[in-house]
């Protein structure tokens, strides 16, 4: 909102030291889409960081820096999460109508939300407008794609466009498609991808490797700036980046990358805690843990009440809290959570505590699908026995009719885990995780399915409540 109102990324973020700055990967990206339009160049930026680093906040900059579409530099931000999109377009039209009205002016919030949603849009609707005519070049010359990583694969683009959009024997994957709707441009064109590490969740996502496979086989001419982190495990991109480091247009920064939580803007370590937890590395869990501790608290307990109150007690103010579980979390109904309830996660995210339908209320949950790219002060995470710590390893698991079953694709495993990597880095202020106790009598809900997971997170050393 403050972007868009006109007040630059630097003064809504912070400025320390320990942070490669917000401001300075934004010049970074400027200074690239300079560059390629004074060369006529066609380039393309991979820009990595730490859940709640920012990402989205320079892709928005980026995109409300060059918003008339008279200029050739008019950009847009692509995002293939329809959560995502729809909150911030409903957000910067609430608060285009609210400023409106403190001057005096009445503003209709249609007019608002058309305004808005020239340059956030969802990038399957980007995709489809450039189906129209295979050759005409879309208007933008600069594309910023939210969380890259989840762009579609081909088997998963061809099925769904000969399923949804009558285009049969489609021979591309996503990222290869939208390169090549830039690459319609006869001077130069910008493509920026933000990259989330560990965030593929749904079926069908790429990561990041079938961009870099994808410039490698079908755009040789395009320039390619990249981030040096995207060669960490959890980019999944190792085998493609050595190819990478060969091209004779690849240029690697450090400017893209970055590499501080803006959201843990009280402890820099929640993700490398998270990835650690989740990476069955206790000892190191439990150190990184030392430099969390009273910087941002994450609790444990076996009652969900007790959460809740916690959350409370916590929350100053207008602070933002709620409760966000797994989607594969189905046996959490005995305690009033149904991951199959509808939620319409902009009065979730966006309405008052006054209003029944917000997180504040602490009835609706969001899942990961929900809640990935955004935020909360405060979260309650909800453990299932979808997902069970075992002395062998995570046991991965889908409830099915009336029992649990073994997820035995290796693919969807991943998904599970990042699920819950999500989940439980959505908090920018403090956690509180929640097992619960299982019931002996309930042969879904046995308390062996539970008390591994509850014993595991005291073992890294939470403090319980």
């Amino acid at each position: 909102m403050a972007l868009y109102n006109g007040h630059s990324v630097s003064e809504i973020s912070r400025s320390d030291a320990s942070a490669i700055n917000l401001s300075e990967t934004s010049d970074t990206i400027s200074e690239i889409i300079r560059f390629s339009k004074e060369k006529s160049h066609k380039s393309i930026c991979f820009v990595t960081g730490v859940p709640g680093s920012g990402k989205t906040l320079v892709g928005l900059n980026i995109a409300t820096k060059h918003i008339d579409k008279d200029s050739d530099l008019y950009s847009v931000f692509l995002s293939g999460n329809g959560p995502l999109v729809a909150i911030l377009r409903e957000a910067l039209a609430r608060d285009k109508v609210r400023h409106e009205k403190e001057r005096g002016r009445k503003f209709k919030k249609s007019e608002a939300m058309s305004d808005v949603k020239m340059f956030i849009q969802n990038v399957h609707n980007f995709r489809d407008e450039c189906l129209v005519d295979f050759k005409k070049p879309p208007i933008e010359h600069v594309v910023l794609f939210d969380e890259a990583q989840r762009a579609w694969d081909l088997q998963q683009t061809a099925n769904f466009m000969q399923r949804k959009r009558k285009t049969p024997n489609f021979n591309k994957s996503e990222p290869e498609f939208l390169i090549s709707c830039l690459d319609r441009h006869p001077d130069w064109a910008v493509v920026v991808c933000l990259v989330g590490g560990g965030q593929e969740i749904n079926t069908g996502e790429a990561g990041i490797s079938e961009w870099i496979e994808s410039l490698n086989r079908s755009f040789p001419d395009w320039h390619i700036y990249i981030s040096p982190r995207l060669t960490d495990s959890e980019y999944g991109t190792e085998k493609v980046l050595d190819k990478i480091k060969t091209h004779p247009k690849a240029i690697f920064k450090d400017e893209l990358h970055l590499s501080v939580s803006m959201r843990s803007f009280r402890a820099e370590y929640v993700s490398l805690l998270v990835k650690q937890l989740l990476d069955l590395k206790p000892s190191e869990a439990r150190k990184t843990l030392a430099n969390v501790e009273g910087k941002y608290p994450i609790v444990i307990t076996r009652d969900l009440n007790k959460a809740k109150q916690w959350l409370k007690e916590q929350a100053r103010g207008s602070e933002r809290y709620g409760i966000v579980v797994s989607s594969q979390a189905e046996r959490l109904k005995p305690h009033a959570i149904d991951v199959k309830s509808p939620v319409d996660p902009i009065h979730w995210f966006l309405d008052g505590k006054e209003d029944v339908r917000s997180s504040y209320f602490l009835e609706d949950v969001v899942t990961e699908f929900q809640v990935q790219g955004l935020e909360l002060d405060w979260a309650c995470v909800t453990w299932d026995a979808d997902f069970r710590y075992t002395k062998d390893g995570w046991e991965h698991l889908s409830f099915i009719g009336d029992r649990w079953n073994h997820i035995m694709k290796q693919e969807r495993q991943v998904y599970l885990k990042n699920a819950y990597r999500v989940l439980l880095t959505r908090a920018r202020q403090g956690v509180v995780i929640v097992v619960p106790s299982g019931d002996p009598d309930d042969l879904t809900r046995k308390k062996e399915f539970y008390d591994p997971t509850f014993a595991y997170l005291q073992e890294i050393g939470f403090k319980v409540i």
